[in-house]
Formats: structure tokens, sequence, C-alpha cells
């Protein structure tokens, strides 16, 4: 039987402004905070969700603590490609893009598909591809190289795709601000057709068509896709315009058995698990289950996957490798994979982006101790800065993205880290914290001449800056963030969804989570506490984690792991508690071993039980 315990009176009737700390936590190891993520409405909607609907108790509070409604929660636990998809046609120029599609095939024209460099890019560009395909038509992946032609359409690559005989252009994930390119096929009188989802501004690009349910004229209310659930929409669109046309090829079309391209792009680009995303997600683990796909198949069986395919294998294993291709090798290689029919092709290009994907690891475990290094040479213990900027000469540019999330990670701050060339220009990737917008402080730079570009999101953004340009960059950030990211570093919270024993987190309890979700950006993954337990066992396990094990009153263990917690607040708290009660929090995973399935907790924070 699942022990569940309750951090929140259940007769208390009002919310108090600032909700009581969890199990009493009011400063972790981690330097956090812990709050139960359900104030009294959402418990008294998780209790209301159990009770009609017969959901776990457990379940029903995840639900509830992600805003899910008491009438929505069935068709939530079961998302249908069906009921959440809307007539593509919403999409403004979707009818546009199709009939110019169906053109191409009638006139067996060849089509160029122009895509991005990471997992997204490969998947819309092996959608299109794979349709085109299918109708007959001759097309060529174009995927630019990150460090000489960066993101996106440039003139120079549009106007070769022309020379090389392309009657039709189509960007995937790129396109939509890439006005100077798309000028140059016009001038050159080859149609274009943009499919994608980044933010644009006013001014539309030079195009036949421009799919992206984020412009400002598109109602579809489909924003939260990734450029890859996009293109399936125009697929879907298409294939039904080829069967109203009696194109007979269109009856032996199986766009859903393409949705694990589209689930591996939904999870690796991490938007918002909601609405279409779901049941992209949903529906697309379970057909790269049937690993009909060449490509995905061979690099499971090189990231040694054990059980069924879930998004985390997706997100930490299969995308990882395809980025690898676009980070520091052959950035065509991921989309060239997953278009492949044949198995023995996919295992050679498996097989490189695996030994790509090592080579990348290292590079990467070196400039972080660099960045690191840096970090406590210019800024203590990241104390002494709102914002983090490192920057380094011969730090490869495709890996700083993911060095400023880790310094984000370690920090707690946004975090920038900037590869300079010979030339003095310094490519850089910044990473942000939940509530501090990094895309407007990076656009409030270059509109300050302090940036040759940049841009991005709240969450992470992208700059190019001169050397000479640094020490007032580093400074302006420091200015902008001066108000807002000291308040949310102060009131850092984890959140806790309940709480169990070890005795209670069984796969049973694992398995009912599971239909809650998938979990992702948007939809987090439940964190629970499992309080009072005895700390039998901490050690470091590979470079950097830490193994526990976790012991209740009543003899039942939980093992658990705290990755890249070695030489940290909470790896030292950990290994010097051994035999101590601690409060762990953290969340639950199963470990596939030798066919068998066993409970772990990820291992998030923890403080010793007063």
């Amino acid at each position: 039987m699942t022990r569940i315990f309750s951090a929140l009176s259940s007769t208390a009737e009002t919310v108090d402004p600032v909700p009581r700390a969890f199990l009493g936590v009011e400063r972790s190891a981690g330097d956090q905070r812990w709050v139960s993520r359900l104030d009294q409405a959402a418990q008294n909607r998780a209790l209301a969700i159990a009770q009609v609907h017969g959901i776990p108790d457990l379940v029903a509070r995840v639900l509830a603590g992600r805003g899910v409604t008491l009438d929505d929660a069935p068709a939530f636990l079961d998302p249908t490609i069906r009921s959440l998809m809307p007539d593509p046609y919403t999409l403004t120029d979707c009818e546009k893009a199709v009939l110019r599609l169906a053109d191409a095939i009638a006139r067996q024209q060849k089509v160029a598909i122009f895509g991005d460099y990471d997992v997204d890019g490969a998947s819309s560009s092996a959608l299109l591809y794979r349709f085109l395909r299918h109708f007959g038509v001759e097309a060529e992946i174009y995927i630019p190289d990150r460090i000489f032609e960066g993101y996106g359409p440039n003139p120079t690559a549009i106007r070769q795709l022309i020379a090389n005989g392309a009657s039709l252009i189509v960007t995937v994930d790129c396109g939509s601000t890439s006005h100077d390119a798309l000028a140059a096929a016009r001038d050159e009188r080859c149609d274009v057709v943009v499919i994608d989802h980044h933010q644009l501004g006013h001014e539309l690009p030079p195009c036949l068509a421009l799919v992206n349910p984020n412009r400002e004229d598109d109602l579809s209310g489909q924003g939260h896709l990734c450029a890859a659930g996009v293109v399936f929409l125009v697929l879907v669109a298409a294939a039904r315009h080829m069967r109203q046309i009696g194109d007979p090829r269109a009856g032996s079309l199986d766009l859903l058995a393409w949705l694990d391209i589209v689930a591996l792009a939904t999870v690796c680009d991490v938007v918002p698990l909601k609405g279409l995303n779901r049941a992209y997600v949903v529906k697309g683990l379970l057909a790269a289950r049937h690993m009909g796909n060449a490509g995905l198949s061979a690099l499971f069986r090189k990231a040694g996957l054990g059980g069924p395919v879930t998004p985390y294998h997706f997100g930490f294993l299969i995308g990882p490798r395809i980025n690898a291709g676009g980070r520091i090798g052959d950035a065509a290689l991921g989309s060239r994979l997953l278009t492949l029919e044949d198995p023995i092709e996919a295992e050679v290009i498996a097989e490189r982006l695996d030994e790509l994907n090592r080579e990348r690891q290292a590079m990467e475990a070196a400039m972080l101790a660099e960045a690191e290094a840096e970090v406590l040479a210019e800024y203590g213990n990241g104390e002494g800065a709102n914002v983090i900027v490192t920057a380094r000469d011969k730090w490869h540019p495709g890996i700083v993205g993911l060095i400023a999330a880790r310094l984000k990670e370690k920090f707690k701050r946004p975090a920038f880290a900037i590869a300079f060339d010979p030339s003095g220009r310094g490519t850089g990737s910044g990473r942000s914290i939940n509530g501090f917008d990094m895309g407007r402080m990076v656009r409030a730079a270059v509109d300050s001449g302090l940036l040759v570009k940049g841009g991005g999101h709240a969450m992470a953004a992208g700059l190019t800056v001169e050397r000479s340009n640094l020490g007032r960059l580093r400074a302006f950030f420091e200015e902008m963030a001066g108000e807002g990211v000291p308040a949310l570093v102060a009131n850092h919270v984890l959140k806790i969804d309940g709480a169990l024993s070890a005795s209670g987190a069984t796969v049973e309890l694992f398995d009912q989570l599971e239909q809650a979700g998938p979990y992702g950006s948007g939809h987090s993954q439940p964190v629970f506490a499992i309080p009072a337990h005895r700390l039998k066992d901490a050690r470091l396990v590979g470079t950097a984690h830490i193994k526990v094990t976790l012991e209740a009153a009543d003899g039942s263990r939980l093992e658990g792991i705290a990755f890249r917690a070695s030489e940290t607040p909470l790896g030292n708290m950990l290994l010097n508690s051994r035999g101590a009660q601690i409060h762990a929090a953290g969340c639950l995973t199963a470990d596939q071993w030798q066919g068998t399935r066993r409970m772990q907790l990820r291992l998030l924070d923890a403080v010793k039980a007063l």
C-alpha cells in the first residue's frame, strides 16, 4: 500500500500568502526552500479528480498541481491525435504550401530542403524528405555548417541549391527572419516555402508561403509546437489533398508511423508538453517502440537502450548523438540517418554519431573545467555576479551552449559561455533561470550597440560579440539583471508534489504516474519527498555522481543517485551524513536490470532531519 504524507493540513480553509515550508525545510543542502506544489485550491481539485474519476490519489495530485481540471482529467490521461489535432488549414499559408508541394509532385520537380542543424531541424527535414520520396520526388537536404555558415539560410547556399536544379526550396525550423537569403531565391525566380516555429517580427520574409504558428496573423493557437510538429501538420494537409485529387500513392502513406520522429523533436526542442504536443509524444513513443525507423533503431542500439523507449531516452541518449553531428562534425548526419530504410547504412552513420558524441563529451568536460575555474577566479563561488559570463580562445563554438547550461545549473544564475576566434569575434550562448528573460536582455544589448548580433527567448539566447566589447557587455548584463536575479536566487524553491516512503515507491506507483506523463517542459516531472529515512550508504560512482541507499523505519530501502553532485554542497552533505536521518527529494525512475524493473530515486536535494 502506498504511504502518502501531506505537508499541509487537510482542514486548512485559507492559503497563506507565503506557503509554509514542506516538512519544515527552510534551507536545504541545495540552498532551496521546499514548498508544496499544490495550494489549497489545487488540493481540493486533486481530491475531486480522485473521487469522481477513480484516479489514484497521487496521480490526481500530480494532475491538479499542473493545472488539469476535473473535467479535463480523463482526456488528459489519454491524449489522441484525432481529438487534439486542428484542421491544418487554420495555420496561415498552410494551404498555399500544400498546393505548391502538390504542384512539385505533379511536375516531378526537384525540391531542396533547407534545415537547421539541431534535432528539430534534422527531424523536420527527414519528415519532409520521406513524404516527397513516397511520391517519387527527388529531394535534397541541406544543413548549414554551424561554424562557417551559422543558423538559417544564407544567399550563397540558396544560390547553390538553385544551381543544383532545385525548383522549390522548403526551409524547415528556420527561414522566418532570413530576408536576404530568401530575396536571393526570389531574384533567381525560385519559389520558397518556409515552415518554422521561431519568433519573428512585423516584416515577413519574401516567400511564397510562411507557415509559422507564431506569426502575428496566425490564429491557429499552435504556437507551442516545434518545427517538426508544424511540418507534420502540413504533411497531414498535403496527404489529404493528394487523396482528394485521386493520387493512388496517397492511400499507402502512413504518416502515423513517422510520429516517432515528431516525438523525438518535440522532446529534444523542449517545447511545452501541452495540447497536441502531448499526443505527439505519447503516440510517438508507441511508434518508436516498434523500432520501425532504421536510423532511430541503430542509435538506440548504440546507446544501449534497456526497456521501452521513454522521453528520457529521446532527450538524453538519442538527442545528444544527433546533435553531435551539428556541433562538431557533419551537420547533415542526423537528418540523413532519420531518412534511411537500409539498416546497414543506418548502423554506419549511428556509429559515426556515437563517436562524435564521445568526442563532444570529452571536449565539453575540458571546456567546463576551464569555465568553472574562470568563474571561481572572477566571481568567487558565483555569488559575486548576477550574470556569469565566461570566455576563452580556442573553445569550440558548437559546445558553448552546453557549457552555459552546466554553469547555470551549478551556480544558479544566468550564464553565458563565449568562444573567441583568432579575429577577436566571439560566438556565445546563454541559459537563464526561471523567471528571468534572457532573450530580452540580449536584444537590449544589441540595441545598445554592444553586440554584433543576438537574440533568443526567455530561457536561452545566442550572441556574437567583439572582444573589445566584452568588459562593457559584462557590466551591461550585471546592471540589467541587478533587480531581478538576486530576488530570484534568494527565493529559490523546490516544489514538492507529495511525500512517500521507500516501501511506497513501487513499480505499480511508477506506472500510474506515467499515465499522467509524458513529462518535460511545461509539464514537469513529479518531485517527491522521502521524509525521515536513514542514509544507509552514500558513495561516489563514475566521475561525479553520488549513489545513496535510503532506509525507512520498517527496513524497506530505496536506491537513489544524485547526478553530477560530487564536490557540491549536496554531494558533500550526503557523503558526510552516512547513518543520519535525512529528508530527501527527487523524481522516481524505473531502472531496468536483467529484465527486471527496480525503482530508483533521482535525487535532487536533501537535508538532515531535525
